[in-house]
């Protein structure tokens, strides 16, 4: 690996002495786009095979169901035996690591998740690829932006054009890929990185076409009609049913994820109770098996029979009201599902999930539709257009939706009816809930960056940098005659109060004690501790940026002291160096042809 390195870091060398700087990230984006789409054809391959693997084993249906189980289980023991337990998951990490590492990913993480999610998904996870697979192209890309020694603002870039790449090669659709990084993960955009967002994210796509062929796209739809402005009613109303079973499907997902996490087992033990408990929906329900792509095409060409094909009661399900009736149940099961895979410890993501419960939900309605023999409306369209109404509204990436869907159907013929779905389930799904079930509790904890500039800035900047150490302390039991030897070694004119066990106690404002250092008779007789005074407020050395912005405005002072959980003192931090460091990483955000 050293020798690999040294002769990158050569030839980069070379790179940034012949080329503009804007040239430069160019060529590196080259690089990143080339190995995530290389990345995402190895995962995608490597699950095909395994699914393949498992239907060629001829088994029982029972021995098949138990599959997943096993990949719960082979997964729990992987990342405990070798990755020694330490092993971070999906879009969160990529966006914590943008906000709080300073785009800085492990270069682990380049194989942890193909790894893990190979083993769960391959065998049968009820969740998706695309959050493994983004968190790879995004590693790749932070760990190419660091040996080609690039600043924080263009790692972050690199991390968008893995994670573009990433998307435009499982899905074939260069331009979902480049919308999907700027509206998930780079929070602020400019112009220039569209380009090499848009090699990366070409590089992708080329990569998967090229070795995976045309016909072994993941999606490759042909429009059964087209589209009738006559519809726009039914859209409109898939568009508000899709927001709410967005909602739903959130809730589900999180309360059974949080259930599983409350279990205090061996994770072992946890890992087979889930497989069992997947086993047990597979039967009840088998299209809810592995990833659910094939179901997809089957439900968005029409081909409905083919969903009832394993199940077991199939009987039932023959006249309309039976098979509406099924659709129903997978809509309400599918996350549930993906909780319990997730929750029991396997890894995949709620991409894949969430166009799988929008493609049966668009089925199940316009189904409905059909049935009252009021309307006519094309089942295969509002399967399709439900795609993008669910994954808009649970993974609040509407334009990502919009043209994931058209550009999986070969054109832009649904483009109407898939913008009033997304965006009017997007809306319903803001509304009731402000974040995404993803970020909702690392916004409220100030972990990762949102669509508020200056929020982004205050959480990039860290407590412990700014922290101004070189303050002296005294004991609350000593006398003013140390204090003004005190005063004569420092140029500081506050300084902190400690008791006995070293716990901080109050502060000593030069300003409030002039008058007694001008009465050198009663040093000796005046304790520090009638001298001192309880500050506006005190800060915990763990506390964000934003709660400590908070603070100062509360209190209008200008010197905060703080502390660590043992109300031992660490140092002041003062307003001024904050608004300092704010403006410096204001004035950081320049285009990338200013450095040209």
């Amino acid at each position: 690996m050293r020798p690999v390195k040294q002769f990158y870091q050569f030839f980069v060398y070379f790179l940034r002495t012949k080329l503009t700087r804007a040239q430069y990230i160019m060529m590196v984006a080259v690089f990143v786009g080339f190995f995530s789409g290389l990345s995402a054809v190895l995962l995608k391959t490597v699950v095909h095979h395994l699914q393949h693997w498992i239907v060629d084993l001829d088994v029982s249906r029972l021995a098949y169901l138990l599959f997943p189980t096993v990949g719960l289980i082979a997964t729990v023991l992987v990342v405990r035996i070798f990755f020694h337990n330490r092993f971070e998951k999906g879009l969160t990490m990529v966006l914590r690591a943008i906000a709080r590492r300073n785009s800085f990913i492990p270069l682990s993480h380049t194989y942890q998740h193909v790894i893990t999610s190979s083993i769960t998904v391959g065998l049968g996870g009820s969740v998706g690829l695309e959050a493994p697979i983004v968190a790879t192209g995004s590693s790749i890309g932070s760990n190419i932006a660091r040996i080609s020694d690039l600043s924080y603002r263009e790692r972050t870039l690199l991390i968008g054009c893995g994670a573009a790449a990433g998307i435009s090669a499982v899905f074939n659709a260069p331009i979902a890929g480049v919308i999907f990084a700027i509206e998930v993960l780079l929070t602020e955009t400019i112009v220039s990185y569209f380009i090499p967002l848009i090699i990366s994210s070409v590089l992708g796509a080329l990569c998967s076409r090229i070795i995976l062929k045309e016909s072994s796209g993941l999606f490759n739809f042909v429009l059964q009609e087209k589209f009738n402005y006559n519809n726009v009613p039914g859209y409109i109303i898939l568009g508000v049913t899709a927001g709410f079973v967005a909602l739903y499907y959130a809730r589900a997902f999180k309360g059974t994820e949080h259930r599983l996490a409350d279990w205090k087992l061996n994770p072992y033990v946890k890992a087979a109770m889930g497989g069992l408990m997947l086993a047990a929906l597979f039967f009840l329900v088998p299209p809810l098996f592995g990833e659910g792509y094939e179901s997809i095409k089957l439900v968005a060409t029409g081909q409905t029979g083919g969903i009832t094909a394993n199940v077991s009661y199939a009987s039932l399900l023959e006249d309309n009201w039976g098979l509406i009736a099924f659709a129903g149940i997978v809509v309400l099961l599918k996350p549930v599902a993906a909780a319990v895979t997730i929750g029991s410890g396997g890894y995949g993501g709620n991409f894949a999930p969430s166009l799988f419960t929008g493609a049966f939900l668009g089925f199940f309605f316009s189904r409905l539709l059909n049935i009252t023999g009021w309307f006519k409306v094309p089942e295969s369209n509002f399967s399709l257009v439900g795609m993008a109404g669910v994954l808009s509204g649970v993974m609040y990436c509407p334009l990502s939706a919009i043209f994931l869907i058209a550009e999986i159907t070969n054109g832009y013929e649904l483009f109407i009816p898939l913008m009033i779905v997304s965006s009017i389930s997007y809306f319903i799904a803001k509304s009731y809930q402000r974040y995404s079930m993803e970020t909702k509790q690392l916004v409220m904890d100030g972990e990762i960056f949102t669509h508020e500039k200056e929020k982004n800035i205050l959480t990039s900047l860290r407590l412990d940098e700014m922290l101004q150490e070189k303050y002296d302390s005294i004991s609350v039991d000593a006398r003013l005659t140390e204090l003004v030897e005190l005063i004569k070694k420092s140029n500081r004119n506050i300084f902190a109060v400690h008791d006995q066990r070293n716990r901080f106690v109050g502060i000593i404002e030069l300003n409030d004690i002039k008058q007694h250092l001008f009465q050198p008779d009663a040093f000796e007789k005046m304790p520090v501790r009638s001298l001192m005074k309880k500050p506006a407020a005190t800060l915990l050395h763990t506390m964000n940026m934003h709660a400590v912005m908070e603070t100062f405005d509360i209190t209008h002072t200008w010197y905060l002291p703080v502390l660590n959980h043992e109300k031992v003192f660490l140092g002041f931090i003062s307003k001024s160096k904050l608004f300092a460091k704010y403006r410096e990483s204001l004035a950081s955000q320049t285009d990338l042809y200013d450095e040209a």
